[in-house]
């Protein structure tokens, strides 16, 4: 019997066309996860605008400052959790302070190619009449996002000073976690 080499190679695309479109869905390869974001992924900043200063001229009640991360990669990135943030005084006996986290849980907040999240710092301004041991006046923040070692360091903008409690148990200035 004689075979045909090209009907024989036409039934083997065909088989192989077929076998192909028989394939799920599901055995296509997965997109990857998103992966966390690196210091080096974002830029950092205080937001300025109007409606984002915090109230530091006031000594009645607490008050909030927001920084913002951006994502500067060309990927999608995540951040969860806490930024750490040490706040270095402008005062000789000031110090640096390690700001507490406040007990709100975090969530996983998922940023595209330049997309920016917030989060808040909650303070508690006090008077320029306190006596200097009991405030603090903020000069630099250093800000380092969640699960990373790096920090940036952010010149504090506002003026101003707090209620120095940075040996509080559950001071009434506090951080935020990420998209807070």
């Amino acid at each position: 019997m004689k075979s045909n080499p090209t009907a024989l190679v036409l039934a083997a695309i065909v088989v192989a066309g077929t076998a192909a479109a028989a394939v799920p869905a599901s055995a296509a390869p997965a997109e990857t996860a998103p992966t966390r974001c690196h210091t080096a992924d974002l830029k950092a900043g205080f937001a300025t605008g109007d409606d984002a200063r915090p109230e530091m001229g006031q000594a009645k009640k607490q008050t909030q400052a927001y920084i913002w991360f951006t994502n500067r990669s060309g990927r999608t990135c995540t951040l969860s959790g806490f930024a750490g943030v040490d706040v270095v005084g402008a005062q000789k006996t000031d110090g640096t302070w390690s700001l507490a986290r406040s007990s709100t849980k975090p969530e996983k907040i998922t940023l595209g190619q330049g997309d920016t999240v917030d989060f808040s710092i909650t303070l508690l301004p006090v008077a320029k009449s306190t006596p200097r041991k009991q405030k603090f006046v903020p000069a630099t923040f250093l800000v380092t996002p969640p699960n990373e070692t790096t920090h940036f360091t952010l010149k504090w903008p506002f003026g101003g000073q707090i209620l120095k409690q940075d040996g509080a148990t559950h001071p009434a200035t506090y951080v935020n976690p990420v998209g807070r």
